[in-house]
């Protein structure tokens, strides 16, 4: 039987093994499949696998096991190839098959996950040490496009990783091939990465069975093979016109063929074997959470949800100056998703809009960073003139060169998108401000995004929490409106908020964090009997006040106890709950009916 290393480094050969055992004609593939399965199964197998999101691609093997938790980006044209091929024999069996093409990235806004799973993660293997050899093209070009490259993949971990000089090495090489510019390179590659400053390995991940249940933003772990042969790359302009091809055998355009096939240095492919969507991509939860091991660990955390509320809460509430009402409302929010959808309206989307922040402060930039700590993918988005004027919120099609360009609002599921409003100053919308604000009030309100394709758009549903910081109330549309009351008033505010992140212990940052996450992922119900009573209430409160209570504040209403009972670990209604819930709109209602008094346009 193969060892592990057989199967880790050399998975070309157990694939070449079971075919030579069956019948080309047989579902030789489908043995393949269940093979890796079945070996990913043992002894926590998946944490050997080296990861593409923790280590360097320079430091794994290449036609190695690899793994990547991704976002599809886009998904390019099936690409045709024959299954089987003999040469021997003159009746050859020629099978024509098809192979779709993903464009996958990091998951775009990670921030501490990779520090989360430290513990799962795997050493770069220690049987293949990278060759000190020329540099191709494509490499230099990574080094003109990225000169502090590798110095940042190999500071990421303190420094120590294997083999400490190598790397400062490959630090000078780096900073010398900055200046080495080749009047022969092409255009920098772009590798259209949604958001600015996004710095994570990008993929093209080739799918060769049950393609048609994935689709574009869905967020996967995909095991494969990982190929960075050069020969995949189309390098520049004279490599195509020396190439020996018919012109009339390849109808892609030259930017197509550039975007299509990128440097594998860049853009290394993976030939999936296994591929899975997350349910989360929290790496301190199990990733299913309906095998037992998991419903384990589910009961052991659920029995001391209680005092990790009551601490999240007394964080949240010195985070934001003392307020424990915003931070009743703001664990509300980050525990909120969407769960359903009733026609085009989406149930569970929860967006709240904290006002009453100060103008231009360093306060909410603060706010993002705690919760950036928070929640496992997040992304401040600074509502100024400048951004909604000039920045791509919406994808398009790019047809010359066949590919989807990313916009700012492709985000994966259940990223926390955070959008500062005291940024804003006075000035003019240009016409793509304008089309920008719509996508985000389309996001917040519908909670999907039309992407442009030139003749029409098409709708891209999506399951994004929004929380909007402003000072007064927001521009944007919000499920709930939370003003700020501070009871504190910091002297140093960067120093406030600072201490209150070191003063946190890791241990409970991930008790958090975890919190965070799993309550999302809980069922929820209500009975008969409490649905019946909860209608006897509304009837009551419309008689006493028909003129402020309306449909819309019963929905809200019921959305408070909804993520109220989840906060505490309960998955139905209690009548102790809907009081609560009640009782938190009217303290919430009270305050922005107070503020309206003080200055009149608060409502």
């Amino acid at each position: 039987m193969p060892c592990v290393a057989d199967w880790l480094n050399n998975p070309f050969s157990i694939v070449q093994g079971i075919f030579a055992q069956n019948d080309p004609s047989s579902d030789w593939e489908r043995k393949v499949t269940e093979y890796f399965r079945e070996k990913l199964k043992e002894n926590n197998a998946t944490h050997w696998v080296p990861s593409l999101n923790d280590v360097p691609l320079h430091y794994l093997k290449p036609n190695s096991l690899v793994k990547f938790r991704c976002m599809v980006q886009d998904m390019f044209d099936p690409e045709f190839y024959m299954g089987v091929y003999e040469t021997v024999d003159p009746n050859t069996n020629m099978r024509v098959s098809e192979i779709l093409f993903w464009f996958c990235i990091l998951v775009n806004t990670e921030t501490w996950q990779n520090v989360g799973a430290s513990q799962a993660r795997v050493s770069p293997s220690t049987s293949y040490t990278p060759s000190r050899h020329k540099r191709s093209y494509e490499e230099d070009e990574d080094m003109e496009l990225h000169p502090s490259k590798q110095k940042e993949q190999h500071m990421g971990s303190g420094g120590d990783i294997h083999g400490c000089g190598e790397p400062k090495r490959l630090e000078t090489e780096a900073s010398a091939g900055h200046h080495l510019i080749s009047p022969n390179c092409s255009p920098p590659l772009d590798l259209n990465f949604p958001l600015p400053g996004e710095k994570g390995p990008a993929c093209l991940v080739k799918v060769y069975e049950s393609w048609e249940s994935f689709k574009v933003n869905d967020v996967l772990e995909v095991y494969g093979i990982l190929s960075v042969d050069p020969v995949l790359s189309i390098v520049n302009n004279e490599e195509r016109e020396n190439s020996t091809l018919d012109p009339m055998e390849c109808m892609d355009t030259v930017e197509e063929q550039r975007v299509h096939s990128p440097p594998a240095s860049l853009v290394p492919r993976i030939h999936v074997i296994l591929a899975q969507k997350l349910q989360h991509i929290n790496p301190l939860l199990p990733a299913c959470l309906n095998e037992e091991e998991s419903k384990t660990f589910v009961s052991n955390f659920m029995s001391e949800l209680s005092p990790v509320r009551a601490e999240l809460l007394g964080f949240l509430t010195h985070a934001l100056l003392g307020d424990s009402l915003a931070a009743e409302y703001l664990i509300l929010h980050l525990i909120s998703t969407v769960y359903a959808r009733r026609d085009v309206l989406p149930l569970g989307k929860f967006t709240v809009n904290l006002s009453g922040c100060p103008r231009n402060s360093i306060f909410t930039e603060h706010v993002y960073r705690i919760i950036q700590q928070l929640v496992p993918a997040s992304y401040r988005l600074q509502m100024t003139i400048e951004n909604m004027n000039h920045s791509q919120f919406i994808p398009h099609k790019d047809y010359t060169a066949n590919r989807l360009v990313s916009g700012v609002l492709q985000l994966a599921s259940n990223t926390s998108l955070v959008v500062d409003e005291t940024m804003l100053e006075q000035g003019q919308l240009d016409t793509t401000g304008v089309h920008n604000v719509t996508a985000l009030g389309n996001l917040i309100t519908w909670q999907k995004v039309d992407y442009d394709f030139s003749y029409h758009q098409m709708e891209f549903p999506c399951n994004i929490n929004v929380l909007i910081t402003s000072e007064g109330r927001s521009l944007l549309p919000s499920d709930c409106q939370v003003h700020l009351q501070p009871q504190i008033i910091p002297p140093n505010m960067e120093e406030y908020m600072n201490s209150l992140l070191t003063a946190v212990l890791p241990s409970v940052l991930n008790k958090f964090r975890i919190y965070l996450s799993l309550l999302r992922l809980l069922d929820y119900s209500i009975s008969d009997e409490v649905t019946k009573a909860v209608e006897e209430d509304f009837v009551e409160m419309r008689k006493n006040d028909p003129e402020s209570i309306t449909a819309d504040d019963l929905h809200r209403t019921l959305l408070v106890a909804r993520f109220l009972s989840l906060s505490a670990g309960q998955t139905t209604l209690s009548r102790e709950r809907w009081l609560r819930a009640k009782q938190l709109e009217a303290l919430r209602k009270a305050r922005l009916q107070q503020q309206k008094c003080v200055n009149g346009n608060e409502l």
